[in-house]
């Protein structure tokens, strides 16, 4: 039997049942997408095995029952062999007794198709087992680890096995299955028309189970209309946001060269266009739109019209255009509505929802959203699902409900994943990323954004990790990739270039770069007004205003600065996104200080207060830090190297004992009596009822019965020599000792627990007096308000003297 294209992938089929047949049988594993024809090719062998009077046995690799005791690949191997099943816990032992049963059999041929197709199911088997079969150190899926192991025994056996997998396991001899010639193709489709079979060689990048599928879907269509352009036109994109669907792009490429109707040109000019969306500019995509747009109007089709229009918006994606993406959204949902197309509406009302994110209207925008949503649960649609989820954890995220926003992010992926979108990964990651820098958490966001640079060059993610690095402290290299970016940026466009624009605003606001805040201030102007939104409105960064604020202090136009600030605060009260709102005030309350001789010290403090109270509720770490404490906040903070006490003109770093942590404790709750058992715990749970005996009466009794039970043993133990039973019982008795001791006072009297207690107390006191001693060397101030303020004894307190803060941060 011969595959078509697959001589390569049958000769090592062969030359596998020949050494099977000849008592030395080994392994070959093939690798392939779906659709490359792994499963045809393993069939064939089955055939070729049989032929040659080798025995086959096609192996289940069933997912959730992956090395279960009774089913899945390791209960195959076991009823294979006639052993047992093994157990859900084994161990690698006993897998690996299984394999070498299974290598020492008679000559057979074993098939695994799929192998990694259940990767990330959940193994019954236990996972030290599993880990134990991990060659390499790759982390790879279960059943590959499995593979590996029983491929290693089947090198000194007579079993063949043939195994099949989608990614490369590195695990030779390995072939990597791919798509077909032209001709090939040709010769498997059978009588197809030529210009038809170039279309599906294009569309299924010559992947034959693909090519098949595409083959009964022309099947069904008109005769009178062409092949290359329908499949271009109903080809699902694989490509997630930004990126090229090169396999698609060279179908519609492909399909715009042929004699094609107005209309359907129109569309196939469309849809180029809005696949071309990754490259950098927009010359090729402004052409090609503005043909399909007049044959679009040519035709007069409402529904090619709201077609050619949607396309239009994604592949001229231009920030300044958001009133005319406002009023182009309409008229798609009008044109829609005429053809009775709901789901090019939907796109319609998405457009209306993401430019009235630009424009700031966040409540206008959460009406379409809702109305979004309804159309898409009337008819099913589980894409319209995931986007609604998306953009609920953006819009709870930019009002600081931070779990909510995490929540629906969740949902949103797993709605993704099981809507099998392409973009799912990248859509919820943005979320988590922007939950975590509204929160202050810059440094887990820096490596992503580096590598979506590296994979998606020209959309400016680099901007976003430049922000990341400043923000992060590293300014030095964020001035660096100012520099760089800074004339490819205003010269840009596209969904992401007034975010870019905004990050960079934030790194020329931290710089010595007045040249570059300068231009970057002329770019952001005519966006005043506006919020600074990244594509379809996943990622919303803020107003327009707060950036030219942070630009123009930067500048030395406080004054501007001031009014900048005044309109982006206005607006963030009006619609209570309180993140925003926060970094708001802490920027205004700088530059109201830095208006020398004209500064308004109580405005700022009023702002900074403000600022403080919203991010200590919302848990804006990253703000609190970069906020200056209140003039009566004293802080005891630890760190890697001990402790630091500020207070106010007062500052010290001190060791890491005992008594600075029972310091912190106290701190933390002032004018409360803690007892000292607590303290020295750490915490509430070890308080008893004074007097209380360690161990009562029953539990004495019960330790003094066990004690002579083990003495009994010991000494049968000794009467028979049995060294290591006595040794066992001795560690039991001495235990038992030591706690009967522990529980004793003077004269065998029961120990209570006031001893206990008194224990805590003295300890306690030692430790806090003496760490109160060492500040009051360092910060004497802070160690004389201390020493008025602290008591200790049975229960300890700090009840605030004259003379000390308002309140401690620790």
């Amino acid at each position: 039997m011969e595959l078509i294209g697959r001589r390569r992938e049958l000769t090592a089929v062969r030359q596998l049942i020949d050494r099977t047949l000849a008592g030395s049988g080994g392994h070959l594993l093939i690798t392939g997408p779906p659709g490359s024809g792994k499963s045809a090719l393993t069939r064939c062998a089955g055939q070729l095995a049989t032929a040659r009077g080798l025995q086959t046995y096609r192996l289940i690799n069933d997912g959730p029952c992956l090395g279960s005791p009774a089913s899945g690949l390791l209960g195959n191997l076991a009823a294979l062999t006639g052993r047992p099943a093994l157990r859900a816990d084994a161990g690698p032992e006993e897998i690996d007794a299984l394999f070498a049963a299974v290598a020492d059999g008679p000559p057979r041929l074993l098939v695994i198709d799929d192998l990694d197709a259940h990767g990330s199911t959940r193994p019954s088997v236990s996972d030290d087992a599993l880990s134990a079969l991990n060659d390499g150190g790759r982390n790879p899926s279960a059943g590959v680890r499995l593979l590996a192991r029983l491929a290693s025994h089947l090198a000194t056996g007579a079993t063949g096995l043939l195994a099949t997998t989608t990614q490369p396991v590195g695990l030779p001899p390995e072939l990597r299955l791919g798509g077909i010639e032209e001709p090939e193709l040709a010769a498997l489709l059978g009588d197809l028309p030529s210009d038809a079979v170039h279309a599906i060689w294009l569309a299924s990048a010559g992947l034959p189970g693909i090519a098949l599928c595409l083959t009964h879907q022309l099947a069904a269509v008109d005769g009178k209309e062409d092949a290359l352009a329908h499949l271009a036109l109903t080809m699902p994109s694989q490509a997630s946001f930004l990126d090229l669907d090169t396999r698609l792009i060279r179908l519609l490429e492909a399909a715009s060269t042929r004699p094609l109707s107005p209309q359907t040109r129109a569309r196939v000019l469309a849809r180029l266009a809005r696949e071309l969306l990754g490259e950098p500019t927009d010359t090729r995509r402004r052409a090609l739109i503005e043909e399909a747009l007049s044959l679009a109007q040519l035709a007069g089709s409402p529904g090619i019209i709201a077609e050619v229009l949607d396309s239009k918006l994604h592949a001229l994606w231009n920030p300044a255009a958001a009133h005319e993406r406002l009023e182009t959204a309409a008229e798609i949902v009008t044109q829609a509505r005429l053809a009775g197309d709901i789901v090019t509406e939907r796109r319609g009302l998405m457009w209306r929802f993401t430019a009235l994110m630009e424009l700031g209207d966040i409540a206008a925008a959460e009406a379409v959203l809702t109305y979004y949503a309804r159309t898409g649960e009337l008819t099913g649609d589980a894409e319209t699902a995931v986007v609604v989820a998306a953009r609920q954890s953006m819009l709870a995220a930019i009002r600081g409900r931070f779990k909510e926003a995490a929540s629906f992010a969740s949902e949103a992926e797993v709605l993704g994943h099981r809507a099998g979108i392409a973009d799912t990964a990248r859509l919820t990651g943005g979320l988590r990323g922007s939950i975590s820098t509204l929160r202050g958490d810059w440094e887990s966001t820096l490596a992503p954004w580096q590598a979506l640079d590296r994979r998606l060059p020209g959309h400016f993610f680099s901007a976003t990790a430049a922000r990341s690095l400043a923000e992060t402290g590293r300014l030095v290299e964020a001035e660096l990739e100012l520099e760089r970016l800074l004339p490819s940026v205003l010269v840009g466009s596209g969904p992401r270039w007034l975010g870019a624009v905004a990050d960079l605003a934030v790194v020329a606001s931290r710089s010595r770069a007045l040249d570059s805040a300068r231009k970057l201030h002329a770019a952001l102007v005519p966006y005043r007004g506006r919020l600074v939104v990244w594509g379809g409105a996943n990622t919303v960064a803020g107003p327009v205003d707060h950036y030219l604020g942070l630009l123009s202090a930067q500048l030395g136009d406080l004054d501007q600065a001031l009014s900048d600030f005044d309109a982006a605060e206005a607006w963030e009260n009006r619609t209570g996104t309180l993140p925003w709102l926060a970094e708001t005030l802490r920027a205004r309350a700088e530059a109201l200080l830095a208006r020398n001789g004209e500064g308004d010290p109580a405005r700022a403090r009023d702002d900074q207060a403000r600022a403080r109270s919203i991010a200590e509720r919302l848990g804006m770490c990253g703000l609190l830090s970069a906020l200056a404490p209140p003039p009566d906040e004293w802080r005891l903070t630890q760190d890697d190297d001990g402790w630091l006490l500020e207070a106010g003109d007062e500052s010290a770093r001190l060791a890491d004992t005992r008594g600075m942590t029972y310091l912190r404790s106290l701190l933390a709750a002032p004018g409360k009596d803690i007892p000292a058992l607590d303290l020295v715990a750490g915490g509430r749970g070890l308080r008893v009822p004074d007097g209380a005996p360690l161990l009562d009466a029953i539990a004495v009794a019960n330790y003094r019965k066990r004690l002579a039970q083990l003495d009994e043993e010991l000494d049968s133990a000794d009467r028979v020599g049995d060294v290591d039973r006595a040794r066992s019982v001795q560690r039991e008795r001495s235990a038992i000792v030591i706690e009967l001791r522990r529980a004793s006072g003077l004269g065998g009297r029961v120990r209570t627990t006031g001893g206990e207690a008194e224990r805590a107390r003295v300890s306690a006191t030692r430790a806090l007096w003496a760490a109160v001693k060492r500040i009051e060397v360092a910060a004497p101030l802070a160690g004389a308000h201390l020493r008025a303020s602290l008591r200790s004894g049975r229960a300890f307190c700090y009840h605030p003297a004259a003379g000390g803060p308002s309140r401690w941060r620790v």
